[in-house]
C-alpha cells in the first residue's frame, strides 16, 4: 500500500522523506493557508525538489471550466502534479477533460461508493473516501472502502483508492485489509506508525544486557 504524508509544511515534508516509506503527497486548502508566508506554487515548487512522487494540489473553483483551468496551470508546474478535485459533477466534469488532457486528477471528499463510481469513471488517478469524517457522522467509514474496493475490482477500474481522513493507526490496518492502494494521514500520524511501547521496551532490554556483558 502506499503511503502519502497529508502536508503543506515544507519542513515536514522534508523530514519524511528522509524516512524511505513516502510515496507522496496530499495538501488541501486548509493547510495551504496555514503557511501564511507562501502560496501554492512556492509550496508546490519546493515539494517538487524533493520528491518524485505523486503531489496533490486542490483547486478551489467551483465551476467546472475553472477547475479546468486551474488544473492546467497546476500541471504546469511539474508532470507529478496531482489536480485535486472535490466529488460531484462539476469536478466529475474537469476530470473527464483533464483526464483527456492527459492530466493526472485526484478525487476528494467522496462519502459514497457512488462518488467514487463516478469518479473512475470521469477518469480519475486517485478517488479519496473520507473514512474519519464518516466514522464521526455514525457511518462505517472502512465499510464504504470496502464497497468501493469491490466495485472498482468488479469493473476493472484503474483509479486507485486513497484513504483519506485517516485518524489513527487503525484506520492505515483496516485500509490495507481492505485492498485499498493508498493511505494519506498527517505528519504526527504517519511518524508514530514506526512505534510500539513493546518494541521500545524490548529495545531497552537488549541494550542493558548488551551492557552488563561489557
Amino acid at each position: 500500500m502506499k503511503i502519502f504524508l497529508d502536508s503543506a509544511n515544507v519542513d515536514e515534508v522534508r523530514e519524511a522523506v528522509t524516512w524511505g516509506i513516502l510515496d507522496g503527497i496530499t495538501t488541501n486548502p486548509a493547510s495551504v493557508a496555514a503557511q501564511r508566508d507562501q502560496s501554492l506554487e512556492e509550496i508546490l515548487s519546493e515539494f517538487v525538489g524533493l520528491t518524485d512522487g505523486p503531489i496533490s494540489a486542490q483547486v478551489v473553483a467551483e465551476s467546472w471550466e475553472e477547475m479546468i483551468e486551474q488544473g492546467i496551470n497546476l500541471a504546469k508546474i511539474a508532470p507529478n502534479i496531482l489536480v485535486k478535485i472535490p466529488a460531484g459533477m462539476a469536478g466529475f466534469q474537469a476530470m473527464r477533460r483533464l483526464s483527456e488532457l492527459d492530466i493526472s486528477t485526484h478525487c476528494t471528499l467522496v462519502f459514497n461508493p457512488v462518488q467514487a463510481l463516478l469518479a473512475a469513471k470521469a477518469g480519475a488517478t486517485f478517488v479519496s473516501p473520507f473514512v474519519g469524517r464518516l466514522d464521526a457522522n455514525g457511518q462505517s467509514g472502512m465499510e464504504v472502502v470496502g464497497q468501493i474496493v469491490t466495485i472498482f475490482d468488479n469493473y476493472g477500474f484503474e483509479s486507485e483508492i486513497m484513504v483519506a481522513s485517516i485518524k489513527h493507526p487503525m484506520h492505515v490496518i483496516e485500509a490495507a485489509v481492505q485492498g485499498a492502494d493508498a493511505c494519506t494521514m498527517p505528519f504526527e500520524l504517519l511518524k508514530g506508525l514506526a512505534d510500539h511501547p513493546l518494541t521500545e521496551a524490548m529495545k531497552d532490554r537488549f541494550m542493558r544486557d548488551w551492557k552488563k556483558r561489557k
